[in-house]
């Protein structure tokens, strides 16, 4: 039984249509990647799921109950935690800090911030310095430690390698496995295809606001990827 659906989700900003009936779902313990050009919808996709834009409460379904249009901390309650685009950490926080708000909901689970710490050991060496002091990746490791720190069931990752030198995008994702070893389920929205596909077991392409292709990432071929990419 699908974790996280939604039906036919449409989304606006004001009068302008992002979203034109999108149909998604993804199982308990699966990775998700959602690839497309900027403007696609992909972040508006997120931002709707996460109650940041507005949808009927049927159109997205979580757990088997409705949270379209549910307050987003309501929707963290729930066991949804989102990594944003350009990690949005606290700037007048020091990292440890920035790491324990990601606990207020206070739902059980095994991620605490020694856990976290575990995960990512920079985040111990430097838990009380500035969270603008570290580096990028250094703080693409905090935003994801914040939201591990809800305890989600999802896990939605914002275009974790944006901005990011290859051999850091290759460290935090080397980390993808332990975090979802205890099967932990996660979305993530990549701009990289050939890594998109290579940490997904499934893969939604998003074009002008809607799905042009899904399937098992292993099965669809690059011709297939980018007709449906740069709808040609």
């Amino acid at each position: 039984m699908a974790l996280l659906t939604t039906h036919k989700l449409e989304s606006f900003y004001g009068d302008f249509q992002a979203l034109f009936g999108v149909d998604f779902e993804i199982e308990p313990g699966e990775i998700v990647a959602m690839i497309g050009a900027n403007g696609a919808g992909k972040s508006t996709f997120l931002k709707t799921v996460c109650g940041l834009l507005a949808a009927p409460a049927a159109a997205v379904m979580f757990d088997e109950q409705p949270i379209g249009g549910l307050a987003p901390g309501r929707i963290v309650q729930r066991g949804v935690a989102m990594v944003p685009e350009g990690r949005r950490l606290f700037p007048s926080l020091s990292v440890t800090e920035n790491l324990l708000m990601g606990a207020y909901a206070k739902r059980a689970g095994p991620w605490t911030l020694e856990a976290v710490q575990m995960l990512f050991p920079v985040l111990r060496e430097k838990g009380n310095s500035p969270a603008m002091a570290l580096s990028g990746g250094q703080q693409q490791m905090a935003a994801i430690g914040r939201a591990l720190m809800s305890n989600p069931k999802l896990l939605i990752c914002d275009e974790l390698s944006l901005g990011l030198a290859p051999i850091v995008v290759k460290e935090i994702y080397d980390a993808l496995p332990r975090i979802c070893a205890d099967g932990m389920t996660a979305i993530i929205v990549e701009q990289d295809v050939g890594m998109a596909q290579r940490v997904s077991n499934r893969l939604y392409c998003l074009q002008e606001g809607r799905v042009m292709l899904s399937g098992l990432s292993a099965a669809l071929s690059r011709e297939q990827i980018s007709r449906a990419y740069f709808g040609v």
